[in-house]
């Protein structure tokens, strides 16, 4: 048996670069990236460890479903969540709880908030016009901080 699985979904990247260092921290670790794969069986998995970014407000639905499908066998694994987003304090906090069910936030071992990052190199026109017209940003930003992701896996240590 393998002892983590980090199941994620990254947009443009950063979360993938998360998990990455999530990855490497832990020393060895099966990746599922749930846009492109379908995952391995979870029972043969210590840990699942579930991460996905925050855009426009919400997870990616990849993330969403994979919690959604398997939500009674990770309630009887040892779980870590994690999401990258732009914002800190109560809003991160909000974004974070609306992107897992409660059940599996409950159940989690560890859960992390990591600063995100925002490239417009590689959003399109009308991502860029909403991002500046609603959000208020209006180049790119990196809040990216490594330390939060090796933080984070030594939670995962048992």
């Amino acid at each position: 048996m393998s002892k983590y699985l980090i199941a994620y979904a990254s947009r443009y990247g950063t979360v993938e670069r998360a998990m990455a260092i999530i990855r490497d921290s832990l020393g060895e670790a099966t990746t599922c990236n749930l846009k492109k794969q379908s995952c391995p069986d979870l029972n043969n998995f210590d840990w699942i460890i579930i991460g996905g970014s925050i855009y426009a407000g919400r997870i990616q639905k990849e993330v969403k479903k994979f919690c959604q499908k398997n939500l009674s066998l990770l309630r009887q694994k040892k779980i870590g969540l994690f999401i990258c987003c732009l914002y800190e304090g109560q809003k991160a906090e909000e974004q974070f709880r609306e992107a897992f069910p409660e059940e599996l936030r409950k159940a989690a071992r560890a859960g992390a908030i990591f600063s995100g990052e925002l490239s417009f190199e590689k959003i399109n026109f009308l991502e860029k016009f909403v991002i500046k017209k609603f959000i208020g940003v209006k180049e790119s930003i990196s809040r990216f901080r490594p330390e939060q992701m090796i933080e984070f896996s030594g939670k995962l240590r048992d």
